[in-house]
């Protein structure tokens, strides 16, 4: 297996200086599997601690399992908006933590500060634990080391779109398609009555973030889909994951067989 090298140390001031940056997303909690797909290449591989079976437990096995291989940055994306969540993903050792279901710039400011030391954040200064061990003890200096990334999948958050842009500390926004489908009207998610709403929104929220100067990830279901879109201006673009090319494989090499 080949790794194309990446630079995880770099990765926040990557995504902050809105260069195109390719992830994949994790689901599962196996650690073995996560680091063989962490040295094929992504720019990140995103950790699911929000709808995976992955729980706090298992969050810093992921990212000794992402940092193992030295290629790619892990990012975790917590349950809510939860200081106390975002302070033990980021002790855990994440170069970015995604906040999800963020409405307001209010909300979208408790994520930020979350990730910052005193006097920008509510961050509490760690002692040994791992975070420390890669990004130091100096607070500025991991401040700068780690990026913020809070969801826009909810009406709400679509109406208050251009404050939560301009909201300090906040690094990227970042597209839940299916969640914010539903929320434009969509019965499910690939709705071809409810696309065109689709479509008119993630041009809204990539024009925002561009005037904001912060970058801008959507999540994809294919290698196809994640180009297009960072040809249609977003700065980064996470691939499918990796349940669901599990099962994908499985099916096809059943059918193979059976033919």
């Amino acid at each position: 297996m080949s790794a194309v090298a990446s630079n995880p140390a770099a990765f926040a001031a990557r995504l902050r200086g809105r260069e195109r940056l390719l992830g994949y997303w994790i689901a599962c909690d196996n650690p073995a599997g996560t680091e063989r797909i962490a040295g094929v290449g992504y720019d990140y591989i995103g950790v699911d601690g929000q709808h995976g079976v992955m729980h706090v437990a298992g969050w810093q096995t992921a990212m000794l399992a992402v940092d193992a291989r030295q290629v790619s940055a892990g990012v975790l994306r917590v349950p809510s908006v939860d200081p106390i969540a975002i302070g033990v993903a980021l002790d855990s050792g994440a170069r970015a933590v995604i906040v999800p279901m963020v409405n307001t710039a209010e909300e979208a400011s408790v994520a930020a500060r979350a990730c910052r030391h005193h006097p920008h954040g509510t961050r509490s200064l760690g002692g040994p634990v791992r975070g420390e061990l890669r990004l130091g003890s100096v607070p500025a200096e991991v401040d700068d080391a780690v990026a913020c990334i809070v969801m826009i999948e909810t009406a709400p958050a679509l109406e208050n779109l251009e404050a939560i842009c301009a909201t300090p500390g906040v690094d990227a926004v970042y597209v839940g398609p299916a969640d914010l489908s539903v929320a434009l009207g969509a019965r499910w998610f690939g709705d071809p009555d409810a696309q065109q709403a689709l479509e008119e929104a993630l041009r809204r929220i990539t024009a925002a973030a561009e005037a904001a100067g912060i970058a801008c990830g959507i999540h994809c279901l294919d290698g196809a889909t994640a180009a297009r879109r960072l040809a249609e201006g977003f700065t980064f673009a996470t691939v499918s994951s990796d349940i669901t090319h599990l099962q994908q494989a499985a099916t096809d090499h059943l059918a193979a067989a059976r033919a």
